[in-house]
């Protein structure tokens, strides 16, 4: 298989490499680019794991799983998305991302979930994506919608993280409300 490239004016989305864990471990390392995710701080070796299995399910054949380095047009990584194939509906698909604190409120955020929804919907031929996120995590609800998600709803006691079970409010948009970089 090819490996996956999707560019906008904002960011990159390439394939994850074995050099991309100090910069990838400076996202899933750091307790306030974690602090609404569904896991803990990670460390340097469970994030060089992360790196290594996201790197051999790139090779997977058919791929349901796309965990990809977020750069900047310079190449600098910022941090790390993953678009991950529905098993019950192979034309849709739910996405996620983190980024690097010292780049959040500079539209990268946004910029990411359009990538997505370009490689989902481009590139991969896609009916539907969605995503989630913690209730508290107010930035990424600005950050969907204004990439043109629709808020969908509640799905209570949705993760458990930090020792006690948490809600997620999801988020979806559709292949025909895509509506591309112009």
């Amino acid at each position: 298989m090819e490996p996956i490239t999707y560019s906008t004016s904002r960011v990159v989305l390439r394939e994850l490499a074995v050099d991309d864990v100090e910069a990838v471990h400076a996202v899933y390392g750091d307790p306030k680019a974690t602090e609404h995710l569904s896991f803990e701080p990670r460390s340097r070796e469970q994030v060089e794991g992360i790196v290594r299995r996201s790197m051999a399910s790139a090779a997977e054949e058919p791929r349901t799983e796309y965990a990809l380095a977020v750069t900047v047009p310079s190449g600098e990584l910022i941090g790390f998305a993953r678009l991950a194939m529905d098993p019950h509906q192979p034309q849709a698909a739910t996405i996620g991302f983190a980024l690097n604190p010292a780049y959040w409120g500079q539209g990268y955020g946004t910029g990411t979930v359009r990538a997505l929804m370009g490689l989902a919907f481009d590139r991969l031929g896609l009916h539907r994506l969605w995503a989630a996120r913690s209730p508290a995590n107010k930035a990424s609800h600005r950050t969907l919608v204004r990439a043109g998600m629709t808020e969908e709803g509640r799905i209570r006691g949705h993760v458990h993280v930090r020792g006690s079970w948490r809600d997620s409010i999801t988020y979806s948009v559709l292949a025909e409300e895509w509506q591309p970089e112009r």
